[in-house]
């Protein structure tokens, strides 16, 4: 364990240590327990989320707990089936289930399921590539995955609400949104530990996330008031706030980082907005539920899932228009592109599966069943994100 100080905003610490047996895996340990999490509030589509009565949460007080140890690193990792035909397994999370299943790429089909906490809906790579992080957010905790095999190697419990995650480029900020607690979660990452910086009240129910190259801008959705935000990681400060479309799910940056694109998951477009300005400069209809995105890898098309309509819409991202949509069904969400950037893999929330798209013939040619509301999705022979 680190002999680093506590954070003097929050008294709180991360540790990643390196070094677990038959391999490298990555340890964080948390040293001090928190306080019972709220229930979330109530409002708008669902993204799975077990929702309740709202609640305002002040900035934590400094600790006076003694510290808790809060990692669980099994005495030998989880079991997953082998690598088949030497491809990596496909990683999927089922909100509803607790789980995460394990799909073979070579024949397009389950090959196991993995227990984790309760509600995981994102995922994040390591800055090394070495692990997956997956994060629970009801249950407080993430699990680390060999995102090859899909294996579990540690688990981090009583990280508050970690409903979504990212590292910034420099790999210096881990950054994650509460969106049960309205906040966002600002640690410092020196390669081995990762301290609490700060806490952000950031109301109302912050959501996705993307990090521009800079390392020091986040931006961040909130469901709940229509809005989006900018963070200096950097300062730890809210920057700004802009009102948009209605419940704003997925954002992301253009390739030149001129644009902001943001689906609005409450109406059936894109918002795309100079950020710099803070200005909207177009609406890309796309359809009903506009959530997520996923890049095509050649720096010119985004693809967008719209969940209520049940397709996938391409966008031309320097043209701002939209070029083509495919129907897809079961409320699609989130998506992975294969390296030979043709084969999609989407989750389908509403019909407990994974839609297998072939974007050269534009339509789906295999769906697969696994858990029940399935969202975020892993593949680690990709394509480029963006």
């Amino acid at each position: 364990m680190s002999n680093r100080p506590e954070s003097p905003v929050t008294g709180r610490r991360l540790v990643l240590a390196s070094g677990v047996a038959a391999g490298v895996a990555t340890v964080l340990t948390r040293t001090l327990s928190a306080g019972p999490q709220p229930e979330p509030p109530v409002g708008g589509v669902s993204d799975g989320l077990s929702r309740g009565g709202a609640a305002v949460i002040a900035p934590e007080p400094l600790p006076t707990a003694p510290a808790v140890a809060a990692v669980d690193t099994p005495a030998a990792p989880a079991v997953a089936p082998a690598v088949v035909d030497g491809l990596p397994k496909v990683i999927v999370l089922n909100s509803r289930d607790a789980s995460v299943s394990l799909i073979e790429q070579s024949t397009f089909t389950e090959a196991g399921r993995i227990d984790v906490g309760k509600e995981p809906h994102h995922l994040y790579p390591t800055p090394d590539g070495r692990q997956l992080i997956v994060a629970s957010a009801a249950s407080d905790e993430l699990h680390f995955l060999d995102p090859v095999t899909g294996a579990v190697q540690s688990r981090l419990r009583g990280v508050d609400d970690p409903y979504q995650l990212a590292f910034s480029p420099d790999r210096r900020w881990f950054v994650t949104a509460a969106i049960r607690l309205d906040r966002v979660d600002v640690y410092a990452f020196d390669g081995k530990d990762k301290q609490l910086a700060r806490r952000i009240p950031l109301p109302k129910m912050p959501s996705h996330l993307w990090f521009a190259n800079d390392s020091r801008h986040a931006f961040v959705t909130l469901q709940g008031s229509a809005e989006i935000a900018a963070v200096d990681v950097v300062d730890q400060r809210l920057l700004w706030k802009m009102a948009v479309g209605k419940q704003p799910a997925g954002i992301i940056l253009s390739p030149d980082e001129q644009h902001l694109f943001v689906g609005i998951m409450g109406e059936d477009y894109v918002q795309v907005i100079d950020w710099r300005e803070r200005r909207t400069v177009a609406k890309i209809r796309t359809g009903a539920g506009a959530h997520n995105f996923r890049g095509m890898g050649d720096r010119r098309r985004l693809l967008v899932s719209n969940r209520v309509a049940g397709s996938v819409s391409t966008i031309d991202m320097a043209g701002l228009k939209l070029l083509d949509s495919v129907k897809v069904g079961g409320g699609p969400d989130c998506m992975d592109l294969g390296a030979d950037g043709r084969t999609l893999w989407v989750t389908s929330r509403w019909a407990k599966s994974v839609a297998i798209v072939d974007l050269e013939d534009r339509k789906v040619v295999r769906t697969i069943p696994v858990g029940r509301s399935p969202h975020g999705i892993y593949l680690h022979n990709r394509a480029a994100t963006i």
